[in-house]
């Protein structure tokens, strides 16, 4: 055999060999980043501006009168549509009435026609310089006169925020139910993991919709104080009956209390008038109110989520419980919470980053469902889910007024399905059972 001149290459000096990047594997997870990157900047980042005081259109700026931004409109401006869209002679008749007076009248001028014939103009260089002062809008507007660009941005954020922080309830929460669940071990984790299956076999949307009620009707207490009033006024009928040597205990004289208020109109008149004295509703803001409906809507949302991730969470621990580490630890006297938090919980970050992830975009369907239905976001405050539902009013055989349903629905599907691809990329970077080789 002849001697190559091929020179052999030690194996320490052979060039390393290439590795998958597990974070870069999934395609559709890189794109579903990238656009989610692009909605998150676009919807909280501009929250500032969406939510942010305006003088209303048509008022006087030193009457001092302001409105929020997203509820800001003109009904002369009432379903315009997009920008890019050529209106109807209708609608340049109602964008020309827009145009401010000083405006019309100084085009008038310089055309030399009057400010009628420049409001009515149709074609022609009047025309054209009235198009010009238009104002702009770029999805056009609903049926206030409100931007929909501006609503479309503000109940992104909102359904956002909402989708978010219910997830990060619901991870809360079934991590520590799961972790203890399977921590424990034993009959505990036996009683634990069948209520997760009774609340398993609920429907999910009939407890979702449930608690959205009860907290709303909670939060609606609070500020009436409704409660407190009849129970003042009962209590102050009973000491009237007493007082006349009438025994009101038990069932019998529950009914004793509310026939004498019954046959008493002015005097239950008084201690109601009374009550409402003792107990007046709370002043709640605007702005409060408003965080309240918030904050019970993401805890009904959140307090129903967590059931997968608390299975996850279980057998997970289950399973790193009876790792070497973990004995050593025990053996060595750790408490159980530096266990957890120092052991345990580092090994349950990646599925936990990963259900968190697909948490997500169930809760923002779960809000926008809700606000669908009317009891989640509350009118003025957009979301996307109330947004459809204003705009399923628009479609009709005579005029459909179709971009009011079209851009909140496109907005919500494209983000819950970039969602969805970034949670499964995460899956497939995270588990290794999924990794290739």
């Amino acid at each position: 055999m002849g001697m190559t001149n091929e020179e052999s290459i030690p194996a320490i000096m052979a060039p390393p060999v290439g590795r998958d990047n597990p974070l870069t594997r999934s395609v559709a997870g890189m794109i579903g980043l990238g656009f989610l990157a692009c909605m998150l900047i676009a919807c909280l980042a501009t929250l500032p501006y969406t939510l942010g005081r305006v003088t209303p259109a048509g008022a006087d700026a030193a009457s001092g009168r302001t409105v929020v931004r997203y509820s800001d409109g003109q009904t002369s401006g009432a379903r315009l549509p997009p920008a890019w869209i050529e209106p109807s002679s209708e609608q340049v008749e109602r964008l020309n009435a827009q145009v401010p007076a000083e405006r019309v009248e100084a085009i008038a001028k310089e055309h030399g026609v009057s400010i009628k014939a420049a409001i009515d103009a149709r074609e022609g260089a009047v025309a054209s310089a009235m198009r010009e002062q238009w104002p702009s809008y770029l999805l056009g507007t609903d049926a206030l006169g409100r931007s929909l660009l501006v609503r479309v941005l503000a109940g992104g954020g909102i359904s956002l925020v909402i989708g978010i922080a219910a997830a990060a309830l619901s991870v809360c929460i079934g991590t520590a139910y799961g972790a203890i669940s399977g921590y424990v071990g034993g009959r505990v984790d036996g009683v634990m993991m069948r209520v997760v299956d009774v609340l398993y076999g609920l429907p999910y949307v009939l407890l979702v919709v449930l608690l959205a009620v009860a907290s709303d009707a909670m939060v609606g207490e609070y500020i009436s104080r409704q409660k407190d009033r009849t129970v003042w006024v009962r209590e102050q009928a009973t000491l009237m009956i007493r007082s006349d040597g009438v025994a009101v205990d038990g069932r019998a004289g529950r009914e004793a209390v509310r026939a004498y208020l019954a046959n008493n109109e002015k005097i239950k008149k008084n201690l109601e008038a009374d009550a409402f004295k003792q107990f007046p509703p709370r002043k709640v803001g605007e702005g409060t109110r408003t965080a309240l409906d918030l904050v019970t809507l993401l805890i009904a949302i959140g307090g129903v989520s967590w059931l997968t991730m608390a299975r996850v969470i279980r057998g997970q621990v289950l399973s790193l419980k009876q790792q070497p580490f973990i004995e050593a630890a025990r053996a060595m006297g750790l408490p159980t919470s530096r266990i957890f938090l120092r052991h345990l919980l580092p090994n349950l970050v990646g599925p936990i980053t990963v259900y968190a992830t697909l948490t997500v975009p169930q809760a923002m369907l779960q809000e926008s469902f809700l606000s669908f239905l009317g009891i989640g976001v509350k009118p003025p405050l957009p979301s996307w889910g109330n947004l459809a539902a204003e705009g399923l009013g628009e479609l009709n055989p005579y005029q459909s007024h179709w971009w009011l349903l079209v851009f909140p629905c496109v907005m919500l599907g494209t983000t819950l399905l970039a969602l969805n691809f970034v949670g499964e990329g995460l899956r497939e970077a995270l588990d290794p059972k999924r990794s290739r080789r």
